[in-house]
């Protein structure tokens, strides 16, 4: 019978986490799962429970959180299984924020029905990204993606916002960081064999689709297909980054004049003029970064997805 072990971040989601343990137990119960939750008590704790229970034999490992708790467990699991201490597939119940990632592995965002995926064990292997440098100079993976720049200082403000949860809290946010953050840096950007230095206002770099809970930054992304999605905004006015913006809510962006795609496997991003404020599945990767090498791993994580 497969084993589950639960990992609750109670402070997810404005404390929707915390408040949510007793439905999951109930639903999990009901399902006739054989399955142990436990609640994480500080930042990267789930990094440690996720490896412990690969180590352990449990064949899943349940991020009940949001992007942050799915980054730590997907930490865990990885980890664990690049050392050779143990292997587990990774499952996913969304009570945090924005729910990024659940949206990129096709988990809906709703305690009964993402229960209901778990139930049915359905397996995906995606690929997974790694970021080296920052305030993580051994390294970091993620899963959804990196983002350097515009994106980084809204994510940033958007933890700041207390009344506003979900969606409206990114909106709101990069309204602020039109004005907090509109000098774009000076960046190399180096990859395949393409070198591009330039102002760039954002260097988005996706394994998933979506930031921010509405953002498509790659609206054609997959998660399996052993390439990042690369996107370059170039210095514009205040004016057209609020244009810019609603692009790129309907993923609309890539037709932009000064937007620019590309696919690759790993670069390196370096700040030349001015520093690199960056986050990681939403999580701060720098607030002030000099450089940054991102590598992706191929088929590195099994996943329970709504699709096999």
């Amino acid at each position: 019978m497969t084993r589950y072990k639960i990992i609750v971040n109670p402070t997810s989601g404005r404390g929707e986490g915390g408040r949510s343990y007793p439905e999951i137990e109930r639903l999990l119960t009901g399902h006739g799962f054989d399955f142990e939750m436990v609640r994480t008590e500080a930042p990267d704790h789930a990094i440690e429970l996720a490896r412990e229970a690969a180590a352990a034999g449990f064949d899943v490992v349940v991020s009940a959180g949001g992007d942050g708790t799915a980054n730590e467990v997907l930490n865990g699991l990885v980890g664990a299984s690049q050392t050779g201490i143990g292997h587990a597939a990774m499952g996913v119940i969304p009570v945090g924020r924005g729910n990024d990632y659940s949206f990129g592995v096709q988990v809906p965002i709703d305690i009964a029905a993402s229960c209901q995926v778990l139930a049915q064990d359905k397996r995906h292997t995606i690929d997974v990204g790694c970021a080296t440098g920052g305030d993580y100079p051994e390294g970091r993976y993620f899963g959804n993606g990196v983002g350097i720049g515009f994106d980084a200082v809204v994510g940033f403000e958007a933890l700041k916002l207390k009344r506003l949860h979900g969606f409206p809290s990114y909106i709101v946010a990069a309204l602020k960081t039109i004005f907090l953050y509109y000098t774009a840096p000076t960046v190399r950007i180096e990859f395949d064999d393409q070198v591009i230095v330039q102002p760039a206002l954002m260097v988005s770099v996706m394994n998933g689709r979506r930031l921010g809970g509405g953002f498509m930054m790659a609206p054609d992304g997959l998660m399996d297909d052993g390439l990042f999605d690369l996107t370059i905004a170039d210095q514009v006015s205040r004016a057209s980054i609020l244009y810019m913006i609603t692009r790129f809510m309907q993923g609309t962006q890539a037709s932009h004049y000064a937007i620019h795609t590309y696919q690759t496997a790993a670069l390196r991003v370096t700040a030349v003029k001015g520093s690199l404020p960056a986050h990681m599945d939403g999580e701060t990767l720098c607030e002030k970064g000099e450089s940054l090498e991102l590598k992706l791993f191929p088929a590195a994580l099994e996943v329970v997805t709504i699709e096999g």
